[in-house]
Order: C-alpha cells, then sequence, then structure tokens
C-alpha cells in the first residue's frame, strides 16, 4: 500500500467588508483578522499561511486614483500595519474603481506562488462604468490552480435578475493567460467574495424582518435568501459551495452603530462561497475544508459588517512532488518565474 504524503497543507483567511466610501482612519483589524488569538487555523500559533482581503465602495476621489498610481491605496496601507510586522508579505493586489482585492501571505510560502495574475470586469451601467463587476487574482499555489474573485453585484431587493446578469457577465469577461486555466472555474480551487447584494424575497417590511432577527429566527429568514435561490435553480453561483450563515444580516446599519437602518431591509448581502475540484488529477487529492464563519459587529465604520471565513487547503499525491503537480497543472503556462524573484 502506497502512502500518501502531504505536499501543501495551508489555511487560508477570508474578509469581505463593504466600507461605504469610509477612510480606515483609526479603525482595528486585529479582531477582523484574528490577531487576538481568536483563529481556529491549525499549526503553530494558529496563524493564518494567506489572507485575502476583499472591500467594497473603497473612496475612488480623483486625487486618491491620482496617488494610487504611486503607492498602495489607504485601505492596503492600514492592512499594512497589521499585517507586514507579522511577516506577512504582499502578493498583490487588484483594484476596479472602489473593489479593492488584497492577497499577503506568509514569507515562507513565497518560491510555491507562481503565474500570479490578475483581472478585472467592469457590470456598471451594461459593463460601461466598474462601481460595479469584480476583480481576482489567480496563481499557481503549490502547484495547484487557484482563484480568489471579489465582486460588487446590483444593488436594491428588486434587482435580482441584474445581480445574475451580472455573475453571469464576470464569467464571460474573466480570461487569465494561463493555458490550463483560462477561466475563473477551470481552477482547482475558486474563493469568491464580495457584497454579493443579494436580498430576501418576500413582502415583509424592514421593521418585520429586523423583529425577526432580534426572535432569532435566522433559519426561517433565510429560507428567502436570494442567493440560496438561485444557487438551488442553477441560474447562479450553482458551482460553488457556502457554508450556512449563523450570524445576522450584515446589512444595512446606521453608520456607527449596530443598529439597522429601517430604509432597507436587512439581508445577508456580505458572502464568501468556494469550490474544490477534488478528483480532477489521478494520484493527486485535492482537500478543502471550512473552519468558521462569522462577522464581526462590533466594526461600525460603514452600513455593512465584515465577514471572514477560514479554510484548511490540502494538496497530497501518492507519487509527486509540487514539482511534479504544477509541470501537470500548469504545463504550457506563460510563465514560470517565482513570486520571490520580484520580492526585495
Amino acid at each position: 500500500m502506497v502512502s500518501t504524503s502531504v505536499i501543501a497543507e495551508l489555511c487560508i483567511y477570508i474578509v469581505t467588508w463593504n466600507v461605504g466610501t469610509n477612510y480606515p482612519g483609526d479603525v482595528g483589524f486585529s479582531d477582523m483578522l484574528s490577531l487576538n488569538g481568536t483563529s481556529l487555523c491549525p499549526g503553530e500559533q494558529n496563524r493564518p499561511d494567506i489572507y485575502v482581503l476583499g472591500f467594497q465602495e473603497v473612496n475612488i476621489k480623483p486625487k486618491h486614483q491620482i496617488l494610487n498610481i504611486f503607492q498602495d491605496n489607504q485601505w492596503t496601507l492600514k492592512v499594512r500595519e497589521f499585517l507586514s510586522q507579522r511577516d506577512y508579505v504582499k502578493i498583490e493586489t487588484a483594484q476596479l474603481q472602489g473593489i479593492l482585492l488584497n492577497v499577503w501571505a506568509l514569507g515562507k510560502h513565497i518560491d510555491n506562488m507562481n503565474d500570479i495574475e490578475t483581472e478585472t470586469t467592469k457590470t456598471g451601467l451594461g459593463g460601461l462604468w466598474g462601481n460595479k463587476g469584480a476583480v481576482s487574482v489567480r496563481m499557481s499555489l503549490y502547484g495547484s490552480g487557484v482563484t480568489f474573485v471579489n465582486s460588487h453585484l446590483a444593488a436594491h431587493d428588486e434587482n435580482l435578475k441584474e445581480r445574475v446578469i451580472d455573475y453571469n457577465q464576470i464569467l464571460d469577461n474573466h480570461r487569465y493567460k494561463v493555458r490550463k486555466y483560462n477561466t475563473i472555474f477551470d481552477h482547482d480551487f475558486v474563493f469568491w467574495l464580495g457584497d454579493l447584494n443579494f436580498r430576501l424575497n418576500g413582502n415583509d417590511s424592514p421593521e418585520d424582518v429586523k423583529t425577526a432577527v432580534e426572535q432569532g429566527n435566522l433559519d426561517d429568514l433565510f429560507t428567502r435568501d436570494q442567493l440560496q435561490m438561485v444557487r438551488e435553480a442553477g441560474n447562479a453561483f450553482s458551482l460553488l459551495n457556502e457554508q450556512k450563515p449563523t450570524f445576522r444580516p450584515t446589512f444595512k446599519y446606521v453608520e456607527g452603530t449596530s443598529d439597522y437602518d429601517l430604509k432597507r431591509r436587512p439581508a445577508w448581502c456580505d458572502r464568501i462561497l468556494y469550490r474544490v475540484q477534488e478528483d480532477k488529477y489521478p494520484d493527486i487529492k485535492l482537500e478543502l475544508q471550512q473552519l468558521s464563519y462569522k462577522s464581526h459587529p462590533q466594526y461600525t465604520l460603514s452600513d455593512h459588517k465584515p465577514v471572514t471565513a477560514e479554510f484548511k487547503l490540502s494538496i497530497k499525491a501518492e507519487h509527486h512532488t509540487s514539482e511534479d503537480i504544477y509541470e501537470m497543472t500548469h504545463g504550457g503556462s506563460s510563465s514560470e518565474t517565482p513570486l520571490s524573484s520580484f520580492i526585495w
């Protein structure tokens, strides 16, 4: 009997937060990033190996767009304050107007992160404006193909059809240079996060929904969640999985408080979904286990609450090294230059 060896076992920590055009100011990230000892990541010090942070509605005043040409966005700089001192390196940033995606990793993983690309898709105003849409970062990670997608879809209860159109437009337009991973769902591991803006079906009032939340009737409310419905119908996100949220709806709050703003019905707008193709390759086992899925209600900067999720990603093989897996999965790619060649 041939024993299976572990090529890689990584903990990936994902954040999504609509910051409502606010500046980070003195916002602390310790709780949001579980730097206070609350991470469920296994291993030494329970530290994530990779952080993926997706923001929506980042302030994009003209002066800041010009500044961002020469230095990182202010939200990226705020994240750097908390992660760089803990041995994390910024791997890549992708931005489309107010949609921002950061990927950070412990330095020890850099040599196993190759073929890194970014992609963007505008869906606002029929694809002419980037206030809605998606950005992504894809890479070879220990030989496997991984992509992280951060999207902000059409708003308002009645625009379910537009959200589905946005999703399909992102799938149609996102194209990468790596031959075997040309599209999002070509990838072995997919993580899709963002303000997806799905609301609740039904005609109840904002006050009715708030009362149901306060009474703890989350399961009943979630049966009317539009994202769950379109996934089950096969209209959008059907290739992705989601752990059922057990936290309160993350939208819409009065800024500076944890009180619902009853101009809108509360809803689970902010979501994190995933996919793994477990048996795509002979003799290689790809595994993904979700460790947590929660909101962080103490953050009151915007009308959304941040949502985080932790995953344990494993790559196991009987006869192969990570180099073998890379050749099998990425053979013929446009670039095999390791990220460490660009790190100083």
